[in-house]
């Protein structure tokens, strides 16, 4: 079993950065070895995925996001990264990591216009 736990959420003005950082406990072979996503809940909406590290170490970004954020993995610090540049308003949601069936909690994310 893995237990993951979200970060660096904020409140932050448009056009800023935040990084997230998804770490994980418990099973780490599991995490460090399989495919990390990361997606987004704004309210109202539904769940959608914003960005991929594949286990091969390919990536993936929702259309919405290419060129702003950077997804990366560090497996010697059992963590994922979600680099996130020029934020706009519309990225404002609980982002959320996520391995196989397993999710962490979420972290806040408001960007201000």
């Amino acid at each position: 079993q893995v237990h993951l736990v979200e970060s660096g959420g904020g409140l932050v003005q448009a056009g800023g950065s935040l990084r997230l950082s998804c770490a994980a406990s418990g099973n780490i072979f599991s995490f460090n070895t399989n495919t990390v996503r990361w997606y987004r809940q704004a309210p109202g909406k539904q769940r959608e995925l914003v960005a991929v590290f594949s286990s091969a170490g390919g990536t993936y970004y929702t259309d919405s996001v290419k060129g702003r954020f950077t997804i990366s993995r560090d497996n010697a610090k059992n963590s994922v990264y979600l680099q996130m540049n020029s934020l706009k308003p519309e990225d404002t949601a609980v982002y959320y990591c996520n391995l196989d069936q397993t999710w962490g909690e979420g972290t806040q994310v408001t960007v201000s216009s």
